[in-house]
Formats: C-alpha cells, sequence, structure tokens
C-alpha cells in the first residue's frame, strides 16, 4: 500500500515552520544544532502542533520565533497573526484580488494558508473591478482543486465574491470594452464551470478584524 502524504513541522531550525515537502524541511534542520522536527499523516495534525508549540516561549521569544518563519508574510504591527488562532483553518486556501481604478487594472491571487505559497497570480487585466477579480480568484481556486482532485476549504473577504458564486450570477455594472474582453471571456467561463461542476469544500469569510489581512492580500492598501 502507497503510504500517504507527510507534513513536517520543524520546531527548532533555520527556518521554523510547516513544510509539505521533505527536501525543504531537511534544509531547514541538516547540520542545524538542536533541530526538532516531527512529521504528522495530515495537514490539521501539523498545523495544530505547529499552533501549540507557539505556547512553550515567552513573548520576548515569539518574535523572533514568527520572524524564522519566512514561508509566509508576517503580520504588520498590531496585527493578529491567524496561524496562532484555532478559529482558522490552516489547510485552507486564501484568494484575494487587488484591482487600481474603478474600473481599472485588476489582479487576483491564492495561497496556502499553512505555507503561504503563491498557488496562483493571473493577470494584470485592464477595465475591470476589484469585485470582478474576487470572484474569479474563488472560482480559481475552485477549478484547480477540482483538477487537482483535492478538495480545501476557500477563504475570502470579499461579501459580493462570494455571493456571485453562491447565485452562479454575477452583478456587475461594468460594459464590455474591446480592452476587457479578456476579462468578460473569463466570467463567462467561470459561470459555466459553477454550473457544470460539484466543488466539495466550502467558501468561508475571512474574519479581517480577528484574523488580521487576509494572507492573498496584495498589500496595496
Amino acid at each position: 500500500m502507497a503510504k500517504g502524504k507527510k507534513y513536517y513541522v520543524v520546531f527548532n531550525g533555520r527556518n521554523t515552520g510547516v513544510y509539505d515537502d521533505w527536501e525543504d524541511a531537511r534544509e531547514q534542520i541538516e547540520n542545524f544544532e538542536g533541530a526538532r522536527f516531527k512529521g504528522y499523516g495530515s495537514a490539521a495534525e501539523a498545523a495544530e502542533a505547529y499552533r501549540k508549540s507557539f505556547g512553550k516561549v515567552d513573548d520576548s521569544d515569539l518574535g523572533r520565533f514568527l520572524a524564522a518563519a519566512n514561508t509566509r508574510p508576517l503580520p504588520k504591527a498590531g496585527q493578529p497573526d491567524y496561524m496562532t488562532n484555532p478559529e482558522v483553518d490552516l489547510d485552507a486556501w486564501a484568494v484575494d484580488a487587488s484591482c487600481l481604478g474603478n474600473p481599472g487594472k485588476m489582479e487576483y491571487q491564492g495561497v496556502e494558508l499553512m505555507t503561504g505559497r503563491t498557488l496562483f497570480r493571473i493577470g494584470p487585466f485592464e477595465d475591470a473591478t476589484n469585485n470582478i477579480g474576487e470572484f474569479l480568484a474563488i472560482v480559481h481556486a475552485m477549478a484547480l482543486m477540482y483538477k487537482q482532485g483535492k478538495f480545501h476549504n476557500i477563504y475570502s473577504d470579499s461579501v459580493s465574491g462570494m455571493a456571485w458564486v453562491r447565485n452562479k450570477r454575477i452583478k456587475t455594472q461594468l460594459k464590455q470594452t474591446p480592452r476587457n474582453g479578456k476579462v468578460f471571456e473569463l466570467m463567462a467561463r467561470a459561470i459555466a464551470w459553477l454550473n457544470t461542476h460539484q466543488y466539495s469544500g466550502k467558501v468561508l469569510k475571512w474574519q479581517t478584524d480577528r484574523w488580521g489581512e487576509i494572507p492573498a492580500d496584495f498589500g496595496r492598501k
């Protein structure tokens, strides 16, 4: 019987954190004095172990501990850190969009919460809106999971984007132009995908006030 995928938590090493690849984890512990790590059979187990490890250091050490976890962006000063919050599903993906102007130049992306790894980044597109980007980001994540045959929950901070996905209907006042034809093509394909495929995970609202900025944020606020 083939062995299932393992996840590795580096508790003490060059860069502490959760790794889904043994070679990446080994780089953090090989020839590192006092290295400590452990493998887990699921992302959820690894995430829980990583969370619990925060309780083993005092406040003065916590900043150094977080700074070492450079596989993900660190929260801004004064903001909560989602990695230490048990409310957050660390096995989930997060998506977000950015639009410079309204309409304006739009792009969207998705990241893996546990590692901060960028899973996709699409755009930029001209003459689009942020809500359209948020919607496309959610559907893009759904379609990518479907293709991979592995489903995770998806976090979005967009009420409109989530509603459009739920209702399988886009409500936008944006008019099609020669410059944004690709965006309208993507919207049509996204609606068609929603009507012909079943997504097994959940689309969840990211609670910015409690968890800080969504990890897929472009940092342009």
